[in-house]
């Protein structure tokens, strides 16, 4: 009776001590966050309904061989594919630790024979049977007999346990709580990484066909140069030009070759860190040239209160934080006792024929055992100095990811501000320049000029032709930019819960496939 008294006390006050929990109550780190952004302009107004598009972000260009790039990264680019294995390792882990909340059962057997030569007889009460080495044949169960010159006995064993321990301070729960909090953090970093990479596929790809562009341009210039330096010739033969003429077309021509060449190469290098981008080797993966225009599509800004939802980076910085949050009360826990129910039970058979169930050897145990360890040499103190010390860590990296977000969308708006102003200036020295070079062209072929104010007003069309298509490639690609600094239509409510983690079953035991993504 007072037996059953002590099991109903300790069924009691287990449930109550588990309640206790010596994790800080968390708090996501507050920011100053500003009201509005200072680079959009006081013509753009946010609204909190202005958003990125979900998914695919890039189709807002509408280039079709963008999209189809962006589809061929995603599905064989390696960093992103080892982001994601990155990920399902998180999620594996916390299946792993959540394992720590249910109880541990096994079993196990076995069979072991033991022999001696000589005149000797088995212990006094055993069940034992063997048999006669020399003659094979089956030995007589009785005590004390001597059966030869060899005797050989098999013992059979069999036996199960069980045991479970009880979270009293909610540690296991909290290393649970932190595994989880680290998986979703790997998620966010996943989407990052996706983000990122992304961002610089659209911006290569943005840069290739700016260069595209420019090729064409000075290849047509080239032409240009080419006819002027045979017209001079011309004329040097027909004696109204002079040799001076004719070296400073070829001068032209030849320095408009070497750009050319030049821009040729920098295309080549582009197109090589496409190709890596999207998963093929270099040498087996080409871009055709071709003159495209991308149109420079409205990035909504939205309300810049709502940027540290939107960034999938301040998400996983975040998450981080809870982490070592919970990592606190994990190592205050270890200060006090931890409580383990175990259970054992089994049986023990004799000999050939013999049935474990018809043995009368069998044992059991049950009951709980506590373990409290008293001296470590401060480890429990260092390791929860180190707890706190990784908190602060956490939240100053956290803090660092805002400010770099905020800097990153202030960055990118003036770019695309001051792009703008230089875009509409460049523009008008391309109407005046190719006016110039009409106008020096026609007063030429009438004797009023020399050829080198052709030259001059040849060179300087050819560099504002070459200006305004760097200043929209600038732009496009500070736009791409804009749209990856806002999270790419990323948001928290994305982030898997709890229930999305831990996705496989703690009563199904097996091997799992190393190679299968969840």
């Amino acid at each position: 009776m007072i037996r059953r008294a002590r099991w109903l006390a300790l069924t009691a006050v287990v449930p109550l001590l588990g309640c206790t929990d010596f994790a800080p109550k968390y708090h996501a780190p507050v920011v100053a966050v500003p009201v509005s952004y200072k680079e959009s302009g006081p013509w753009q107004k946010a609204d909190p309904k202005d958003s990125l598009p979900r998914g695919p972000w890039w189709k807002i260009y509408n280039d079709a061989l963008l999209n189809q790039l962006e589809d061929q990264l995603n599905a064989a680019n390696p960093d992103i594919a080892a982001a994601v294995a990155h990920y399902d390792s998180s999620r594996a882990y916390a299946a792993e630790i959540n394992s720590a909340l249910f109880p541990s059962v096994g079993a196990g057997g076995g069979v072991s024979q033991f022999g001696w030569n000589g005149d000797s007889s088995r212990p006094r009460g055993t069940q034992l049977r063997g048999f006669n080495a020399p003659n094979q044949y089956p030995i007589a169960p009785e005590v004390g007999r001597n059966f030869g010159n060899f005797n050989q006995y098999q013992y059979d064993a069999v036996g199960g346990s069980m045991s479970y321990e009880v979270d009293l301070w909610n540690q296991l729960h909290d290393m649970v709580k932190i595994a989880l909090y680290n998986a979703q953090a790997a998620q966010a970093m996943l989407v990052n990484a996706q983000l990122s990479l992304q961002a610089q596929l659209a911006s290569d790809y943005v840069l290739l066909r700016g260069l595209d562009a420019e090729i064409d341009v000075i290849a047509h210039a080239v032409k240009d140069y080419q006819d002027g330096v045979n017209i001079t010739v011309n004329r040097y033969q027909g004696q109204i030009a002079s040799g001076l003429d004719i070296s400073e077309a070829k001068t032209v021509l030849e320095q408009a070759q070497a750009e050319e060449s030049s821009v040729q190469a920098s295309r080549a290098l582009v197109e090589h860190a496409i190709a890596s981008l999207v998963g093929q080797p270099a040498s087996q993966f080409s871009i055709k040239p071709a003159v495209v225009t991308i149109a420079l599509p409205n990035v909504p800004t939205g309300l810049a209160s709502d940027l540290l939802q939107r960034r999938p980076d301040v998400a996983a910085a975040e998450r981080q934080v809870a982490a070592a949050n919970e990592e606190i009360g994990v190592t205050k826990a270890a200060f006090f006792p931890v409580l383990n129910l175990g259970l054992v039970g089994g049986g023990l058979g004799g000999g050939y024929g013999q049935t474990l169930l018809a043995s009368p050897l069998s044992y059991w145990a049950v009951g709980p055992q506590f373990l409290m360890p008293f001296f470590e040499g401060g480890y429990r103190r260092g390791a929860e100095a180190r707890a706190y010390a990784q908190l602060r860590e956490a939240v100053d990296n956290y803090r660092s990811t805002v400010l770099s977000a905020f800097q990153e969308v202030e960055d990118d708006l003036s770019l695309l501000n001051n792009l703008g102003r230089e875009f509409d200036q460049v523009s008008a020295a391309v109407t005046d320049s190719a006016r110039s070079l009409q106008l020096s062209l026609s007063l030429f072929q009438e004797g009023g000029v020399n050829y080198l104010d052709v030259v001059v007003n040849d060179i300087q069309w050819l560099d504002t032709q070459t200006s305004a298509i760097q200043v929209q490639t600038r732009r496009l690609q500070a736009n791409v930019d804009l749209v990856r600094a806002l999270g790419g239509g990323w948001t928290t409510k994305d982030l898997p819960g709890p229930d999305q983690m831990i996705t496989l079953d703690p009563w199904k035991e097996g091997f799992a496939n190393p190679y299968k993504q969840q």
